[in-house]
């Protein structure tokens, strides 16, 4: 597998791992929302919960994603598997 394969593939794979993340935080949130929070809080303020667990997933997720791609860092070398993403083109003439 050549470094451009390499790349793809691992956004692909990031990419599944952060929408399940989501997915689950979310679910997780809703159910704990449902057990414990939603016999005490008011009608009207419900959609505001609904949207604020929505949220807080997307949040959970994008610390979880963080903290893997920093221990991911620490124990692959990027710059020998994967092609960076953007190059900077000489437009020197």
């Amino acid at each position: 597998m050549n470094k451009r394969l390499n790349t793809v593939l691992f956004i692909l794979g990031a990419t599944i791992f952060n929408v399940l993340t989501v997915i689950v935080s979310f679910i997780l949130f809703f159910l704990f929302y449902l057990r414990f929070l939603a016999p005490h809080v008011p009608e009207a303020a419900q959609n505001w919960s609904f949207s604020f667990i929505f949220v807080l997933s997307i949040v959970a997720s994008f610390l979880a994603y963080r903290y893997i791609l920093k221990f991911l860092t620490k124990k692959i070398d990027f710059d020998k598997y994967f092609d960076p993403l953007f190059v900077r083109k000489n437009t020197k003439k």
